[in-house]
């Protein structure tokens, strides 16, 4: 096998493989291999000019130890970049040191300095081709020797109890409310890019860990070292991209339902919250407000003049979001021209539908520039030119019928091997156009995301998820693995986003416990899915803003008076807090550094704070110990070392323990770093 110096890479051939290893930034290595003649030149995440860094590559010869005996030499090689650096044996396999420990190797069994006999009999390799029968694509798996005692976080957003991912499969595809951002921050202080947007999963098994992909050109992964996570975070978005500034205007209270239906019911709630002398800074108008799906206009017999509705919000102070779904019905009329053009999704077999929630629908093609201009120059006619500020784009995954990922095609390939960054593309038909209006900071909301999507404005939120408090504590680790995963702008639907009954006690309980854990969050939003559904449609056509059921209300006076008060008091919270909030932003964009931080970011040589999943730090001053289970007015907290006061008595705790403290219905525990 012959090694070759290219610049700052090394590259080798074998077997027919070439594996490509190079300097990417500070501390940093791109690894990557094919089957292939060449790459394929995508960057994917990779898209930021990096630092550059003089890597050191040498080729030497070692020593092995034959079963007979005898002993010849073998050559390896071996590229230092900073801190980083990976060596390759005579047999390919790549293993990859922090400061000269071992952090990562390829699974091999040659663990004594001989030829392993062992490899031979098992015949399993750390990287594994497999040809996709009549296509130029690979089945591949990509198998690591465990770490014992790692623990591993990040990865995006999985609806589990498990924050430390190590012991976890993880399925690498987007789903509503699952979001796949695969990079992984190591407690051995090494962070791994998986730089492949295509469907599969990764196992971080206690025997092995193993990236499974279904079909691939070439695989692609970026790993980076440093001392803290702060450091690792920053590291990755200097290579990915940064999160925009977030506008001052938008840190306050979103203001959301399912659904307002007219033009007169917006407006009736936005008057009402300023008489309340209460601001809001956005209002959101969720689906069907238009007439079928694809049209992307409002239905102007109940939103009749969208301008002066949002002309009117605007001297309230008030911004407007629309929701843009990605979904275009048959009956559309925009349905034949994309069609024709080839801007929808196509499949494989069966019928074209890809998408049947309330029509019979194939989903918009992202991937295509042609899909996001088209796509644009509608919603900029019929929403941004009334002056409507930003979109939701829901279903952004997208949303399949059924999630046959073999099943679907793009203009750029199959779903299987592209599939995931769907969700960015879908956010940059928006903010790569607004940008060109003129636009400074475009905030646009979806419900999902991939690696540097947090460059494009993306406020993710964590998609439809119950309103249990089961649900509620998987929310915790969402945010705080998103924001390990370089996604700082993420939020929940407060409250849940599936209500059954919005006058049962424990889900009014469970509303504040949720609405108090959000002032602590990047984005404060309310919304939710309000049941019973008792309320009588507007329309009886079959179609546009009538037709569709509506939640029950959902706004801070919804609840009663009680509620309405300890709402109040957060509400009054959240306003102290946002120069506060806004140091938190200014700090993500220039570094990566999340708002809701996993207890290690802030104390990283506290391994009681590897542990903890039950709190978190919001930025570095506000340890928040959210209640998440009914009926608990009480609960512990661990406080690391240093001085720490109670917010809402005053008392000082020195830390370096756990204590107990009281939490009625009117106040979650936050401590306050002195």
């Amino acid at each position: 096998m012959d090694f070759i110096t290219e610049n700052n890479a090394l590259v080798f051939k074998r077997q027919g493989e070439t594996v490509r290893i190079e300097s990417w930034g500070k501390d940093s290595l791109r690894f990557r291999a094919t089957m292939l003649k060449d790459f394929t030149g995508r960057c994917n995440a990779l898209t930021e000019k990096v630092e550059a860094c003089k890597a050191n590559i040498s080729v030497f010869d070692v020593e092995y130890t034959n079963g007979d005996g005898t002993k010849e030499k073998r050559t390896h090689a071996k590229i230092v970049s900073g801190r980083i650096s990976a060596e390759v044996n005579f047999a390919g396999v790549i293993s990859i040191y922090r400061d000269d420990s071992l952090i990562l190797r390829e699974y091999f069994r040659s663990y004594d300095g001989t030829i392993s006999r062992e490899s031979r009999c098992l015949k399993i390799v750390g990287r594994e081709w497999k040809g996709v029968q009549g296509s130029d694509n690979f089945k591949f798996k990509l198998r690591f020797d465990p770490n014992p005692g790692e623990s591993i976080f990040g990865m995006g957003q999985y609806q589990q109890q498990d924050m430390n991912l190590k012991g976890c499969t993880l399925e690498l595809a987007q789903r509503n409310s699952q979001i796949s951002v695969p990079f992984a921050v190591s407690s051995l202080g090494y962070g791994m890019l998986w730089n492949n947007p295509g469907v599969g999963q990764v196992t971080f098994g206690n025997n092995m860990t193993i990236w499974d992909m279904f079909s691939i050109k070439e695989m692609d992964y970026w790993v980076t070292v440093a001392d803290t996570p702060k450091e690792i975070l920053a590291n990755y978005t200097n290579a990915t991209g940064h999160a925009g500034a977030f506008p001052e205007d938008l840190m306050g209270l979103w203001q959301c339902k399912l659904r307002y239906r007219t033009q007169d019911e917006v407006l009736s709630i936005a008057r009402k919250y300023k008489e309340l002398g209460i601001h809001i800074d956005q209002i959101v108008i969720d689906f069907f407000h238009w007439t079928y799906q694809g049209d992307w206009k409002f239905d102007t017999k109940y939103w009749p003049d969208p301008k002066a509705m949002v002309d009117e919000l605007h001297e309230m102070g008030i911004k407007v979001i629309v929701s843009v779904w990605p979904s275009v019905d048959r009956k559309s009329e925009n349905f034949y021209p994309m069609y024709e053009k080839g801007l929808l999704i196509r499949t494989d077999r069966g019928s074209i539908e890809t998408y049947d929630y309330q029509g019979d629908c194939v989903e918009i093609d992202t991937f295509n520039p042609e899909t996001r201009q088209y796509l644009w120059d509608v919603c900029k006619k019929n929403y941004y030119d009334y002056g409507i500020d930003g979109f939701w784009l829901d279903n952004s995954e997208p949303d399949y019928a059924v999630y046959d990922f073999d099943n679907y095609r793009y203009c750029d390939g199959s779903a299987l091997e592209i599939s995931n960054l769907y969700p960015q593309y879908y956010s940059r038909a928006f903010y790569d156009n607004m940008v060109k209006q003129g636009v400074e900071s475009p905030v646009n909301l979806l419900r999902c995301a991939w690696a540097g999507s947090q460059k494009y404005g993306n406020v993710v939120w964590s998609g439809d998820v119950p309103s249990t408090f089961e649900a509620f504590e998987d929310q915790l680790q969402c945010g705080i693995n998103m924001g390990l995963a370089g996604i700082p702008w993420w939020t929940t639907d407060i409250g849940g986003f599936m209500t059954d009954d919005v006058s049962d006690p424990d889900f009014k309980q469970l509303l504040v416990r949720w609405y108090q854990f959000a002032v602590y969050t990047a984005v404060f939003r309310l919304h939710g899915d309000r049941g019973p559904y008792n309320i009588p449609p507007l329309d009886t056509r079959d179609w546009g803003g009538g037709y569709l059921h509506t939640g029950q209300d959902n706004e801070m006076w919804s609840y009663g008076e009680d509620v309405f008060a300890i709402m109040k008091k957060y509400y009054d919270i959240r306003m102290e807090l946002k120069p506060y909030i806004k140091s938190l932003y200014d700090e993500a964009s220039k570094n990566g550094s999340p708002l809701l931080r996993v207890m290690f970011y802030e104390f990283p040589d506290d391994k009681e704070c590897y542990e903890l999943k039950d709190q978190y730090m919001f930025g570095d001053r506000y340890l928040v110990a959210p209640i998440l289970h009914l009926n608990e007015f009480e609960r512990e907290v661990y406080l690391p070392k240093g001085s720490w006061k109670l917010t809402s008595t005053g008392e000082t705790f020195e830390g370096g323990k756990r204590v107990k403290v009281k939490a009625p219905i009117e106040y979650m525990p936050v401590f306050e770093k002195q």
